[in-house]
């Protein structure tokens, strides 16, 4: 445990006992699960450490985590960055959203095993839980590790943020080329990008991008678009 308290030192988090002990027993379930499902292809403890936990939890890096605030984790998987952000800073009212239901019977496991409060686990679509009044612009925060587009991933979160908001997008790689065919999306969806944030996972040579998007007015009803919509059509 001693890297983990060691890596999180480096991002200005200082970890107790109590949450190392959680982190310990969420990597024990998710490696037992695995067995049994297609949770996650690292599972090493090392890699673990660097590419789920550490990488969940650089979003410090992106925003200042340590007053009250909601988060929205769009497209979870097997619960990162949400159930990471939750065991370090507890202050946080987190839901996490996925599409299959097998991950989510899992992270209302993990929720349960690790005493987690004020976090929630839904199964659906971004594209259904969007329409939803209690949810649509209703998030400090929306957040997603999703392998997508960045175009396809702000007409999906976006809606959920409230004004003054902020979308975060953990990227790697070509955000740049990315970037350039974002500016038609962000007038349709009252978006504006406010900042890159680049550099390395502690002790690593794993680059991260955070690409944050200030909500400055309310996203059109209409959006985000039929099921599948997003991903084959991207606004430009």
């Amino acid at each position: 445990m001693e890297e983990l308290k060691r890596k999180a030192l480096e991002l200005g988090i200082e970890l107790n006992e109590k949450q190392l002990s959680q982190f310990q027993k969420y990597y024990e379930m998710l490696i037992e699960k695995n067995k049994v499902m297609n949770l996650t292809a690292i599972t090493e403890w090392n890699e673990v450490v660097d590419k789920h936990f550490i990488d969940s939890i650089s979003l410090v890096k992106a925003v200042d985590l340590s007053g009250e605030a909601s988060l929205l984790d769009l497209g979870c998987g097997a619960g990162f960055p949400g159930i990471p952000l939750k065991i370090v800073f507890p202050n946080l009212k987190i839901v996490l959203l996925d599409s299959l239901n097998k991950r989510i019977l899992f992270l209302k496991e993990v929720i349960e095993e690790l005493q987690l409060e004020q976090i929630e686990a839904l199964h659906g679509r971004a594209e259904d839980y969007a329409k939803k009044p209690e949810y649509r612009e209703q998030f400090d925060y929306c957040v997603s590790r999703a392998v997508a587009n960045l175009t396809t991933l702000s007409e999906y979160c976006l809606p959920y943020v409230k004004e003054g908001g902020s979308f975060i997008s953990y990227k790697s790689g070509k955000v740049q080329e990315e970037l350039k065919e974002i500016k038609k999306a962000m007038f349709l969806l009252g978006g504006k990008v406010e900042d890159v944030i680049s550099f390395t996972l502690p002790e690593t040579e794993i680059e991260r991008d955070f690409v944050c998007i200030k909500k400055e007015k309310k996203t059109p009803k209409k959006y985000p678009r039929k099921a599948g919509m997003p991903s084959k059509e991207p606004l430009k």
